[in-house]
This record gives structure tokens, sequence and C-alpha cells, in this order.
């Protein structure tokens, strides 16, 4: 442990609490924690080098501890040996006073154990602790397959990289980062790091979750009508809509509208979903709706008085220490994000940047996709529910609410969730307490809370998918992953059961027939040069037959004009002509 307390007015605090070092001196996986006082503005005091430091880590509140009289605030970062001493230096730093002191270490020693004892505090980044498959009744040896099926749907160009997660008993049992985040080759995929657009995750790991929070409260009915909450959402049909018909899709919206094109800000955007039309009475049909879960962000951000991504923040991701999981990636994690594709109205590939354009649309903050994360916030996230709604001490949502909105509603659908039909990409060994959902981009998280057990899958498919179909890919690798973690339980009550001879992945039935390495010549390209060369060969075919039937037609005219007219003149003389004259334009439009 190292630090240095300095007292001004107001007093600033800076204490750095190391994890194991390594032998290079450099805490586990060169993480320290920084805690320090909030200024009477409202500031952080900033200091050191790091992405989250002074006005940007004012943005992002961290986990509150109390020693006495003293606030401080707790956040993580990642150094190197070279940043083991933070400078305290800023934009909001007072200059250096020479008659400030630096306090003992033994002082600081004493207010960081204090501090300890006052709040536990999750290790942000860094996912769920780590156990040995066999410590929680799984094996290892089973568990391995996991890695044989997400490499080959590297390998066959659906996706360059992914990130994935198997957790069960409170511990990560299977940790893994596939590939690259890109087809570079350049930067390698990491559990822990690496960033993802979860796409339609968002509507689980944000939105709903938003709700469960107000619900929870009290402050939301699931069965009054949305208008009760929005106001502008009102008229025909829209008043028969309720809270519950948003969550089960059984709104009668439509599955979404184009707002990228019919909107030019994001207000426009809003008006335009609350302007939806209602195409069935409520609850009388099944569409999944983009438009529902928005409107749902809304009522949320209307009951709460706050934006969704704020309010997410403070009432979820800080408390669980989810460091890693926001809708706008900030400049200095861009690097670690996975790029998607370029799409609509953008005309630049996109990174760090929410790849659905109607999430664009809305201003990157919309309740059915925008929000990114890494697999290890995830973790921490899935962890929470199998614990009932409570982690490392901290409630976030009752039990009982998080038993209704994970159970059967309406269908194959719970509220907000999705139950495990064996077609969702689950597999086909969950229970059927399992609920999870998946994100267009290549994302999915499951959670069986029988076995108490999550996986988590997060891939970017949609950049530049080498595979003939690469959603055929990631549906194969999603249910194979979660068949892989089921069958790797050995202390299953229902029994264990035998592994199959073969995975979806290893028949790779529909991807590119035959599978082969995505860093070869690609059968597209060899189909290209054939196709050329076919093209080559009819241009060529062309060509000489053209000449023959020139030749033919000035025959035909010159006949024409030698041949002796018996009855008219006028009249034996222009018909060959006509027919000399069509010859060759017949053969030019050929």
């Amino acid at each position: 442990m190292w630090g240095m307390l300095i007292p001004q007015q107001p007093h600033r605090a800076l204490i750095a609490l190391d994890r194991p070092t390594n032998d290079s001196g450099v805490g586990l996986h060169g993480v320290h924690q920084f805690c320090h006082q909030i200024r009477p503005d409202g500031f952080p005091v900033a200091f050191g080098h790091s992405s989250r430091s002074g006005v940007e880590s004012a943005q992002r509140p961290v986990t509150p501890l109390t020693e006495g009289g003293v606030r401080l605030r707790c956040l993580w970062t990642r150094v190197g040996p070279a940043d083991r001493m933070p400078r305290m230096h800023s934009d909001h730093s007072r200059p250096f006073r020479p008659y400030e002191r630096v306090l003992p270490v033994f002082l600081l020693t004493a207010i960081a154990i204090a501090a300890a004892d006052v709040t536990r505090v999750a290790l942000p980044g860094g996912g769920l602790p780590e156990r040995e498959p066999a410590a929680v009744g799984m094996s290892a040896e089973r568990l391995s397959t996991i890695d044989r099926v997400v490499r080959r749907g590297v390998d066959a160009g659906g996706y360059p990289g992914a990130a994935v997660v198997v957790g069960r008993k409170g511990f990560t049992v299977w940790s893994r980062g596939f590939g690259t985040l890109d087809w570079s080759a350049k930067a390698r995929v990491t559990a822990q790091e690496s960033l993802y657009d979860l796409a339609s995750l968002t509507k689980v790991v944000a939105t709903t979750t938003a709700i469960m929070v107000l619900f929870d409260r009290g402050q939301i009915d699931l069965d009054a009508p949305v208008s009760r909450y929005l106001p502008d959402f009102q008229g025909g049909l829209r008043d028969k809509v309720t809270v519950r018909h948003l969550l089960t899709h059984r709104a009668g919206l439509p599955a979404g509208r184009e707002l990228w094109r019919i909107a030019k800000t994001p207000a426009e955007a809003r008006a335009a979903v609350l302007a939806s039309a209602v195409k069935c009475t409520p609850g009388a049909c099944y569409e999944y709706s983009d438009l529902g879960a928005d409107l749902l962000g809304f009522v949320a951000e209307s009951v709460s008085g706050q934006r969704l991504d704020t309010f997410l923040e403070s009432a979820v991701y800080s408390k669980l220490g989810m460091q890693d999981t926001y809708f706008r990636v900030p400049m200095a994690d861009v690097s670690r994000t996975a790029p998607t594709e370029i799409a609509p109205p953008r005309g630049y590939p996109l990174r760090g940047e929410v790849h659905d354009e109607n999430a664009f649309a809305l201003g990157g903050v919309a309740g059915h996709a925008g929000l990114f994360s890494s697999a290890a916030d995830l973790s921490v996230f899935a962890q929470m529910l199998i614990n009932g709604g409570s982690y490392n001490g901290v409630r976030i949502i009752s039990d009982t609410t998080v038993a209704l909105f994970t159970r059967r509603a309406a269908g194959h659908r719970a509220l907000g969730w999705d139950t495990c039909d064996g077609g969702a990409g689950c597999g086909q060994f969950m229970t059927e307490r399992a609920f999870g959902h998946t994100g267009f981009t290549g994302t999915s998280l499951w959670i069986d809370p029988d076995r108490q057990m999550f996986v988590i899958l997060l891939t970017n498919r949609v950049h530049a998918a080498r595979a003939r179909r690469p959603s055929k890919v990631i549906a194969d690798v999603r249910n194979d992953l979660a068949d892989a973690a089921v069958l790797a339980v050995m202390d299953d009550p229902e029994g264990v059961r035998a592994m199959p001879a073969s995975f979806r992945a290893d028949v790779a039935q529909d991807w590119n027939r035959p599978l082969r390495s995505s860093r070869t010549a690609s059968a597209a390209a060899r189909r290209r040069a054939a196709a050329a060369k076919r093209a080559a060969a009819a241009r060529k075919k062309t060509s000489s037959a053209k000449k023959p039937a020139a030749s033919g037609s000035k025959t035909v005219k010159a006949s024409a004009k030698q041949a002796p007219a018996k009855s008219s003149a006028k009249s034996s003389a222009s018909k060959p002509r006509s027919a000399g004259k069509s010859t060759p334009k017949a053969t030019a439009k050929k």
C-alpha cells in the first residue's frame, strides 16, 4: 500500500490500494484503486494519468467510502510501472504551497483500513473472482469444447473475435478471448478489457433493468396505461397500451421505423416514436418491437426524472462496479472497442459508436440499443440476478421483482427478457427457468438460475463478416456454447449427460461449405475470378460472331443494288435496302 495525504482547504486525499503484485512489481492486471475527496464545487480532485481522471471522472459516479467526516470516492484504473505515482496536477488543482506537508504513510494505512471496514467495494472491470471448474462442480475438459466451437466461428469468417465468460455459483470458471477486435490481427480480444456493442442486449441490461428498479420502488404500475407516464403517447389504440404490453412485445406496435430517414434531430426521432401507430389491439398480437423498447426507455426517464444512461449509472452500474458499461464510449476506450461496420446514415466505419441506425438517430441513448460493455462487467450483472437482485452486499432489485420479470409471462417471453425455448441461442439443455437475450451484433447473455450459472458471448459478427451466412454461424455458436457449458456441469440433479459426438460448429452446415480458414483465399474470390474468365470468353465469342454477320449484310446489300427491276423499280430497290440496313442494327444491340 502506498499513497499520500496533503491537507489543504478544502481537504483533498489520495489513497492507492494495490492488488497483489507480480514479480515485476506491477499490481495484478496492473490495477490500482484511487480514493479521493469531492471538492465543494462538485468536481473530484483530478490526479494521475488514466482514462478516468479529472473532469471525466466527475461524469462517472463511483463507489463512495466514508471515514469519519471525510467523504471519499474510489475508482480503478489500469496503469503501468511508469504511472505508479500519480501526478497531482490538473486544471482544477491549486498550486503547490511550501508549507503544505505530507503526512506519514501509516496514517494512510489507518484510513484505508477503516474505509475498507465501512464498505466492501467490488472490483470494477475485473468481473467475478475466478475458481477452478472442479471447485464448483464442472468439468474443465468438457468446458474446453467452448474453445473449439468459438474458434471455428472465427476460422469460418463469422466474426473476427469473441469474448466468452461462463460462471457458476458466484465464480468465473471459464473466461477467454478469441481472435482479434477486427480482421487486422493486431488487437487481441480479452474477456476483461474488450468492449462490444451489445445491440438488443440493451433491452434487458439497460431498459428492462431500469423498469425493474422503478417498479421495485413502487414508482411504476405495470398495468397502467403508458399514457400515464408519457402524455404524448395517446389517442386511439395507444390509450390501451400498458407497460406490461411493452415488456412482452404485445403492444401492437410495428417492429420499427426508419427514424434515421425521417428525423434530423434526436427530438424529432423521439416524437416519431411517440407518434407510432398501434396496428392491432394491445395484448392480442405479438411482434418483437424496437419501438416498444424505446417507449419503455422514455417511461423510465419520465418517472426517474433523469436520462436513461444517467439513471442506470447511479442506480445500477456504479453500485455493481461496472465501470466498462455505458452508452457513449469515452474516447480513451475506443481503441479497445470492437468495430462494427459502415451503417446508414453514416458513411464511415463505426467504432465506439452505436451500430443501430435508429439508436444513433435518438442520440446514442435508446431503449432498444446503444449500450456497450465487456464480458467481465456482464458477469457481475448476471451474478446479481442469480443472487436475486443483490451483489457483494449491495441490493439493486428485490428478489420478488427479479422472479416476476424473469418468468414466462406471454408465450415464450418474460417481462422484457426472453426465455429458453431451444431455438433462441440457449441450446437444448438449460432449464425451464432459464432466461436471457441476444443482440444483432452477435451478442448473447443466458442465465440458468436453477444451476446458478450464466453464459456470455460477445462478438462483432457484423464487422465485414467473411462467411457466406454469418447469421447461421453465430446462431450455431451461441447454441453450442450454451450446450457445452451445461454439459460441463457434473453435479446436476438430473444426472450427467453424455457429450455429443459433434457440435453444430463441427458440422458447420450452411456456413461456408466446406469450412475453411478466413485467412486463406476465400471461395468468393475464386468465384469472382471464374466469372471474369467466363465473361472474357463470352466477349471473345461475341466479337468473332459479329464479323461474318457484317460481311453477309454487305453481300445482301450489293446484290440488291444489282437486281433487275421486274415490277416497280422503286419498290424492288427499296425492300432490299431496308433489309440490308436492319441487319447491322440488330447485331449491334445483341
